[in-house]
Formats: C-alpha cells, structure tokens, sequence
C-alpha cells in the first residue's frame, strides 16, 4: 500500500473489493504516494461518504480538488494524468478502442459474471447464482480463445484494460468458478501478476475450486 508524509491522493476501498483493488494496484504500478480509507459498508452510509459519492459504492479517489468515483473511470483518469509513458492507455486508434472494449466488458460480463457469482457467495444478495456463474463460463470461454495466442487483452503490453479484468477473473473460484479449463487465462492471471509493484487480489477466506 502506498504511503507518504502527506499525499495528495487518498483512496476509498475495501480489501475484498475487486473495484477498489484495481485502483490500488494501478496506483502502486505507477508508483504513486496515497492515503487507504478503508471504507466499510458503515462509512459508505455515512453523510461524509456520500457527499464523495451519493451512490456510496467503492472505489472513490480523491487527487486534490478532484474527486472520481468508478474504478474504470479511475484507471483513466491515473494513466492519461500519470502515466508519461502513455503505454497503460495508448491513444492510437487501433488500441485506443480495443482497450475501450475491454474496458466494457469488466463494466459488464465481468461484473455480471465472476464478480457477481463472487458476492453472492460470499455475502448474498439479490441475483442468482447459476445465472452469474453462466455469464462467468461464457466470459472465461471467450477470453481464454482470446488470450490462446496473446498475452495481454489489449496490447502488445499490460494496459489499464487487464488491470480492470485480472481481480475479479483470479477470485472467479470464490464464486464456485474453477479456473482449470481455461489454460490461457491462468497465463495471462501468471503475467499480471508478475507486472512490477503488482500487489495481488486478496484471497477471502471460502474455500475455492481451482
């Protein structure tokens, strides 16, 4: 977890949050300074939270005078304002909207699926769980024909679109998903993982399918 005298960047989160993880992870890629709240179910009803976020849900950073719910939109916003080197989020056309892709889907079949199956299982909830663990199995089949003769989503690099996919794919087994048919998506989960300064989902305490 990144630490400082005094950053200017704080980040609102919880350890079993997939969302918040990919902004935590980003921001120790890029080597950036930051304040943890952790921000539990409590806080985010809280007046304070809510005047961050009035939908209270996790991540929110705060960088100075800004303030920027939605991981996917954190991710953004930390590659195109941090990133010198411009390669977590390349602005040719080409990757551009492959990123963008990607993008989309862990706002949609990724979050409808392992996500989905991941909190149900673990903390319940509206939904059903063999309808998110369908969408699961048909997201994973798809990435794993995808990354069969690749090695990242978007690029010929990590970008910010496999930091938005890897928590919630490597925890898919908390939600009853195992990762075994898809040798593909264990490599790629492998190469995420090695990205320096990467720190890895936590794992829940449920046992898992491999």
């Amino acid at each position: 977890m990144g630490t400082s005298t005094d950053p200017a960047i704080t980040l609102y989160g919880t350890p079993l949050s997939g969302h918040a993880h990919r902004v935590e992870a980003f921001l120790n890629i890029l080597g950036l300074p930051y304040r943890y709240v952790e921000a539990n179910a409590e806080v985010r009803r809280s007046d304070a939270f809510l005047a961050l976020n009035p939908f209270g849900q996790i991540p929110v950073l705060v960088d100075g005078d800004l303030v920027l719910p939605d991981s996917v939109a954190i991710l953004v916003y930390l590659a195109d304002r941090y990133d010198a080197s411009g390669l977590w989020n390349p602005k040719t056309p080409d990757q551009a909207a492959q990123v963008q892709r990607w993008l989309s889907v862990a706002a949609g079949d990724l979050r409808f699926g392992p996500a989905l199956a991941r909190i149900l299982t673990l903390w319940g909830g509206p939904g059903t769980l063999a309808d998110a663990q369908r969408v699961a199995e048909r997201l994973l089949r798809f990435m794993d024909s995808h990354l069969s003769n690749r090695d990242w989503l978007a690029a010929e690099r990590p970008t910010i679109a496999d930091i938005a996919c890897y928590a919630y794919v490597a925890r898919a087994p908390e939600g009853h998903i195992p990762l075994a048919p898809y040798p593909a998506v264990r490599r790629w989960l492998e190469r995420v993982e090695a990205i320096p300064a990467l720190t890895p989902m936590p794992e829940s305490a449920i046992p898992q399918q491999a």
